[in-house]
């Protein structure tokens, strides 16, 4: 399945879709309205892509002006569709792929990030490894929680849950890091 770049620099563009089950992609109408949402901080952005899937999500926000996006991926099929989208879009100057799995690089990492997105596959959502992330947040960062509509959402010791959108089987979760 093929997905469509949006707006910005790539947008309408086509990419490959992630190739593998054991992804799910955001659909085309929620990550309209997440980019909608976030559109005023994105414009030089370090962005995380975590649980990359296709890079759908970091590759919009290059497309739209972020100055740097990190894949993380695990699943060998997904890493080598986020590498040829990287080529296919030229945007590897500002790309960064990870080939491991996001609960040993988290530990090691010591990168912070202006956005992370966070979208675990629905049916094991390793809410532990989501929960690291938000030390990688710099602060006033952002990051948001693509979850099961009638998941479990995260709370968090200082972060703060900004926004919570319902998309039918989907939802998005929008937490601020407190300044420091």
């Amino acid at each position: 399945m093929n997905v469509r770049l949006i707006s910005g620099l790539y947008g309408g563009r086509i990419i490959e879709g992630s190739g593998t089950s054991r992804t799910h992609p955001m659909g085309e109408r929620i990550r309209n309205a997440l980019f909608n949402k976030i559109s005023a901080e994105i414009d030089g952005a370090e962005v995380l892509d975590a649980f990359a899937g296709s890079g759908a999500l970091g590759l919009e926000a290059l497309s739209r002006g972020a100055k740097k996006a990190t894949f993380v991926e695990r699943d060998r099929v997904a890493q080598k569709i986020i590498d040829n989208n990287i080529k296919l879009l030229g945007v590897e100057v500002q790309s960064s792929l990870v080939r491991a799995p996001l609960a040993s690089w988290v530990k090691t990492n010591h990168e912070q990030f202006d956005i992370i997105f966070a979208d675990p596959p629905y049916h094991d959502p390793q809410l532990s490894t989501v929960r690291e992330l938000f030390a990688l947040l710099k602060p006033n960062g952002l990051m948001v929680l693509s979850y099961p509509g009638r998941g479990e959402m995260l709370t968090e010791t200082g972060v703060v849950v900004v926004d919570n959108r319902s998309y039918g089987n989907a939802a998005l979760a929008y937490y601020r890091k407190e300044g420091v």
